[in-house]
Formats: structure tokens, sequence, C-alpha cells
């Protein structure tokens, strides 16, 4: 997977530095969505030629290359995950933090009816909604 994105942005002009290729290696093989600073910690334990600012300029590259894609999954954190992962959304329970996986086929019919009634082609391949979880509605209602 590593090799894949490095081609990638080679055939689009940029240069693989070692600090770019270390950030993509902890990003492609990482199995869960990854912040920034997960991939400083891990990488710096190993080198200290790295610096939070250079992964963070590396993931936006690979965001606007379209290589990997970034959401906010809550907690004041932007989390990062390669594409193999697929198209997906989270449901992000604001009280407890839960983060669940909700079936993607539910957006198709949002995504056409934005194209249709605003001629907006919205990218709804990994997207987050904020509520509250079914454990903390009931334990809401209990409360109140």
């Amino acid at each position: 997977m590593q090799d894949k994105y490095e081609t990638k942005l080679r055939v689009r002009g940029y240069r693989m530095t070692p600090q770019r290729e270390m950030i993509i290696a902890a990003l492609t093989s990482s199995d869960h969505h990854i912040t920034a600073e997960e991939i400083f910690a891990s990488l710096h334990e190993r080198t200290r030629a790295l610096n939070i600012a250079t992964v963070y300029r590396t993931l936006d590259l690979l965001v606007e290359e379209g290589l990997v894609c970034r959401t906010d999954l809550g907690g004041d954190r932007v989390y990062y995950a390669p594409l193999r992962h697929g198209p997906h959304i989270h449901l992000v329970c604001r009280h407890c933090g839960q983060v669940i996986e909700a079936d993607y086929s539910q957006i198709a019919p949002l995504k056409k009816r934005l194209q249709e009634q605003y001629d907006f082609a919205a990218d709804l391949k990994h997207v987050s909604f904020f509520g509250i979880c079914e454990t903390c509605q009931s334990t809401e209602q209990v409360e109140n």
C-alpha cells in the first residue's frame, strides 16, 4: 500500500523525502483512523528528524491529492484514514464519544437529492454525524 502512495506522489511531481515515506508507512499500516499526533508520536521514537508540522503538511498533501480522507470524530481532533477503508458513515455520540459505523448505502438518497435540488456534487465518501447514542438517550431520559 505504501509503495502505491509513493508512486502516485512521484508521478504527480512530488519528492519522496524520508519523512514523507515514514509518515505514509505509519498511516497505511494503521488498521484504524489515526491522528497526526499519533503518527508523530510513533515516528518520533525512531527519529528526531521529524516534527509535527511536517506530519500535518504531509497529511494535508495526501488529502489534497485524494489519497487519504480526513474526518472529525469529536474530541477536538482530526482523524485520517487511507481510502482503502472505503466510503463510510460515522455516528458520533456527543455525550460519551462512542463512534458507530453506519451503513453507507443510507447516504445515497441524500447525495442524489443534493445533486438534483441544488446541482451540488457532494463528496460524501467519509462523513460524520453528531448526536446522542441509544445508551446516552436512555440515561438522559432516566436523569430527566
